[in-house]
């Protein structure tokens, strides 16, 4: 297989997947916003996302984290998710293009800001709020490979340096993924897995 058809498969299966984390993204921070509009709306409306006390979507919706630049923070997810699919429509559909250095320098910072807004609002939940929000795990389910991944292909592309098919990072991408799953996991139920347990329990 010569390295043009390699490299065009691995972007349409790159575009494929930014369809479907961009979609994942988009259903979760839509979600949250119709939520957050209609409990300003109606102050007694109870979340669909509010499950029990350390299940719930209020806390985050009503603390000052949830609104970082003056407006909910899913609003970003609802503008910036769309780009997401369009471009992995693009790239799916037209494997062969080229888009230019600075274009993958961008979308890379993007997802390093978005990937740095999840884990601090993660941080939030554990240790201020005390409590998980469903469609923020969403959201986060989606931004955490989208980030991983977007990474992975400018690295194999060049963007990042002379880029490499057989590199430890591509070769390894999914474990490294798995990793840092992991890791998030384990953070959650270090803090609130007795919590959450008792709950259940």
């Amino acid at each position: 297989m010569t390295d043009v058809v390699t490299t065009e498969r691995h972007q349409r299966r790159f575009g494929a997947l930014l369809v479907v984390l961009g979609l994942v993204g988009f259903v979760g921070s839509m979600a949250l916003t119709l939520e957050r509009i209609w409990t300003l709306i109606d102050p007694s409306h109870v979340p669909s996302c509010s499950f029990n006390v350390f299940m719930t979507c209020g806390p985050a919706m009503e603390s000052w984290q949830g609104s970082l630049l003056g407006f909910p923070n899913p609003v970003i997810g609802v503008a910036a998710f769309p780009v997401v699919v369009t471009i992995g429509v693009l790239l799916a559909l037209a494997p062969s293009l080229r888009l230019p250095r600075w274009f993958w320098w961008v979308f890379l910072a993007g997802n390093v800001l978005g990937l740095a807004l999840v884990v601090f609002l993660i941080h939030t939940s554990l240790y201020e709020l005390a409590a998980l929000c469903p469609y923020c795990m969403v959201v986060w389910t989606a931004m955490v490979p989208l980030a991983w991944y977007t990474f992975v292909h400018v690295w194999r592309t060049g963007v990042l340096g002379r880029g490499s098919e057989k590199s430890g990072l591509v070769r390894y991408r999914h474990l490294g993924l798995g990793v840092v799953v992991l890791v998030l996991l384990t953070w959650i139920l270090l803090v609130l897995g007795d919590d959450i347990a008792r709950t259940l329990g």
